[in-house]
């Protein structure tokens, strides 16, 4: 396969303002650029549809009511009540997570959620800031979350490793999820782009097959933007629940 077709080329870390502190490296690089603009956009997304607050909404207000109003059901649904104070931050995350990934889909940018430094970034506050919060409610308590009510003790010393194995999986499996299915499906869009190319330069017809599958794989690849945002949403108001009501 050419170096121009090189589906991993997509991933690659571009510095595009180096920078230095403490020996350590912080250069400006395309994945800080397209988090800025991941942000810029929510914010110019929710200025706009925020900005008139007309009883009969158009399109922009409709569609930051909409997505105000799915993840505060989701928190309602998931989390009942005590949950309505963090949803500034599940509503946060899934902006920003569906923003990004949709951003993704756009030729020539860069999907800042394909990469796992990202992805477990965002888990890993999601992780502290839950078991942050079981604490906080329930003091040592918390810890009841591993060893439920009602479990004969024999069962306790198997049932104990095994929850408390889950709970420390939880910002891998969050992340991991995230990450593979973006890089995934990026990889194999970049590979039916180089078919396309490839066979279209041998003969135009052959290049309409792969061209068409294209096609469809860029709408599951929306679907699948869409709804691993989500995916990593409800997991966090699940972790939430677990934290307020020991579930």
């Amino acid at each position: 396969m050419a170096a121009g077709h090189n589906p991993l080329e997509q991933f690659q870390i571009k510095t595009l303002v180096p920078l230095e502190a403490g020996g350590y490296d912080i250069s400006f690089t395309n994945s800080s650029a397209f988090m800025v603009s991941t942000i810029a956009v929510i914010t110019l997304f929710m200025l706009i549809g925020a900005r008139k607050k007309a009883m009969v909404p158009g399109r922009w207000q409709s569609m930051v009511e909409m997505s105000y109003e799915a993840i505060a059901g989701m928190i309602r649904d998931t989390v009942g009540s005590g949950g309505k104070k963090y949803f500034p931050f599940v509503f946060s995350l899934f902006m920003f997570v569906l923003v990004a990934n949709l951003t993704g889909m756009i030729p020539y940018t860069f999907t800042v959620t394909s990469h796992i430094a990202v992805t477990f970034a965002l888990a890993a506050v999601v992780f502290i800031g839950v078991t942050l919060i079981g604490f906080a409610k329930h003091g040592l308590g918390y810890l009841k979350l591993f060893a439920p009510s009602g479990v004969p003790l024999p069962v306790l010393f198997l049932l104990v490793p095994i929850e408390i194995i889950s709970y420390l999986m939880r910002p891998i499996s969050l992340s991991v999820r995230l990450f593979a299915n973006m890089m995934a499906g990026h990889v194999m869009l970049k590979v039916f782009a180089g078919f396309v190319i490839s066979l279209g330069a041998i003969l135009v017809p052959l290049g309409i097959f792969p061209l068409a599958f294209m096609v469809a794989l860029t709408g599951l690849e929306v679907l699948v933007a869409v709804l691993q945002a989500y995916i990593f949403s409800i997991l966090t108001c699940i972790y939430l629940n677990d934290a307020i009501h020991l579930h």
